[in-house]
């Protein structure tokens, strides 16, 4: 049977599963089973990339997200970790309201119904923190899976979640050469520096304001973003106009932890963008066409990125036109509440 620890106030109680003899919510003393969960399962879930511990870490450093009520562990007989989720409500909260679900079982406790139990203690904690918001925007719950792992889909298909979107992983090989573009007049290309941070961050909101999904980056947010274990300043390219504003940028991340899922050196191309009022200047070729080169200086291997194959700013066919190829899709999956 069972135990569970006294719930937390504000969150749902730990399922019932007969494998099952606690269920509880992380701790920092956690940290390193939840990150050789996560290792074990990407291979079969995220067969790209290899969770760090520091993106696991990190969580528990994140001022909008409580794991006494936001975490929840699966624990077999002899103390094995074998299951986990997290829910994480979005810092931003005025246009729309997004609860992201998170987590998954061992491979080798699958198809044993632990993962429909901890997918309903999920979406129960998910309606709650959307329900918890009152600035009366739309809210969802949202999920993202690989394609390639249907068993996930299913499940999501199966508590009422639809496919919203498709975003592509791109590759680009940087054996061969980057063509240099021109800069457009007015503006300046500058590595990226701390002190451009709020700037580069003001700058990324204004251009992500009409991607789908894209919420305002809070600064807490951003903080650990560009203070993250990652982040890389010296592949990282802002454009800097005459009156100091920064009017775009392309933001890169290196995680050597995912070169051996990946057989290749790479950094992550984790943010391009352009404000809207230097749209049309080709200012986002010659900002990526820098970073890239940059990645190639450092003899990095390739460069890869994720994009939406819906956007309406063009992306997929910049990337293209860079020499990035389609590699394979994750899937954003929603429920609307």
């Amino acid at each position: 049977m069972s135990t569970t620890p006294p719930v937390p106030a504000g969150r749902p109680a730990g399922p019932q599963h007969p494998e099952i003899t606690q269920w509880r919510p992380a701790e920092r003393a956690d940290i390193d089973d939840i990150v050789a969960l996560c290792r074990a399962m990407d291979p079969f879930d995220n067969p790209h990339r290899v969770t760090s511990r520091d993106e696991i870490a990190d969580e528990f450093d994140h001022e909008w997200i409580d794991m006494a009520t936001d975490s929840l562990l699966a624990f077999s007989a002899d103390g094995t970790l074998v299951a986990y989720a997290m829910v994480i409500l979005s810092p931003s909260r005025d246009v729309s309201v997004y609860s992201y679900v998170f987590g998954g079982v061992h491979p080798e406790w699958r198809e044993r119904g632990i993962g429909r139990a901890l997918l309903a203690w999920s979406l129960e904690r998910s309606d709650q923190q959307l329900a918890s918001v009152e600035t009366g925007a739309p809210a969802s719950s949202r999920a993202y899976v690989d394609e390639r792992n249907t068993a996930a889909a299913r499940l999501l298909e199966r508590f009422g979640f639809g496919v919203a979107r498709y975003f592509t992983i791109m590759e680009r090989d940087l054996s061969r050469p980057v063509d240099e573009i021109d800069v457009p007049a007015g503006v300046t290309l500058e590595e990226y520096r701390p002190e451009f941070a709020d700037r580069t961050r003001d700058a990324r909101n204004d251009s992500f304001r009409d991607h789908w999904g894209s919420l305002e980056t809070v600064p807490a947010m951003w903080a650990q973003f560009v203070g993250g274990a990652h982040f890389r300043d010296d592949l990282s390219v802002v454009a800097v106009a005459d009156d100091g504003r920064v009017v775009g940028f392309t933001l890169a991340e290196v995680d050597e932890d995912s070169w051996s899922a990946q057989g290749f050196t790479s950094a992550y191309i984790a943010l391009v963008g352009t404000v809207r009022d230097w749209r049309g200047r080709r200012l986002a070729p010659a900002i990526l066409a820098a970073a890239l080169r940059r990645i190639q200086a450092a003899g990095l291997e390739r460069a890869t990125l994720e994009v939406d194959t819906a956007s309406p700013t063009g992306a997929l066919g910049l990337y293209e036109r860079q020499g990035f190829v389609a590699t394979t899709r994750d899937l954003a999956y929603v429920r609307e509440r």
